[in-house]
């Protein structure tokens, strides 16, 4: 029973760790670093601050890439000061993802899907909901919500709605399957 819980500790850091590099890559990518996103059609909701992507997506930056049948991007202004004069210029910035339908984000070995990922760039948590997953080489870990808080580096995986975790009385309950070598 020790050797089992050693174990899944050293997959839990794996798959933190995995996902933590995922997201601090997606969160605090270079201005240089270009996001290229490729979809079947795209509405900018103008006032709204949004804009709609549909239609296999497909968003890569860096070796980040998130798929969706669905993406929503929410932006605000952000005021930035030049550093050689007292000039103030508006940027865009990102405030919130949603994607939804189909959802696969990867990155090297790292391999998460779910129904839903909401990415909010304010308490920097990266939310997989219904049916997500996670995998890191052949090991996997499931549950209904897979929430990553980037900046306290750890993660939390609640209750998994597949046929095998789910009790008598309804409630759910994570599974992880670890491969040993």
């Amino acid at each position: 029973m020790r050797r089992d819980t050693t174990l899944f500790s050293y997959f839990s850091v794996a798959i933190t760790t995995a996902v933590v590099l995922l997201c601090v890559s997606i969160a605090t990518a270079k201005e240089a670093s270009p996001i290229h996103i490729q979809a079947d059609r795209m509405i900018s909701g103008g006032k709204s601050q949004t804009v709609v992507f549909t239609g296999d997506v497909d968003a890569k930056q860096d070796d980040v890439r998130i798929r969706s049948d669905k993406m929503t991007v929410f932006y605000g202004a952000k005021e930035r000061k030049n550093e050689k004069s007292a000039d103030k210029k508006v940027a865009k910035e990102v405030q919130k993802l949603i994607c939804e339908g189909n959802v696969e984000v990867s990155r090297a070995e790292w391999l998460g899907t779910s129904q839903k990922m909401i990415y909010l760039a304010k308490e920097r948590q990266v939310l997989l909901t219904g049916d997500a997953k996670a995998w890191q080489d052949q090991n996997m870990v499931s549950g209904d919500k897979i929430i990553y808080y980037l900046d306290e580096g750890r993660s939390e995986v609640v209750g998994s709605t597949a046929a095998t975790g789910t009790k008598k009385d309804g409630s759910s309950r994570v599974s992880v399957t670890i491969l040993q070598n």
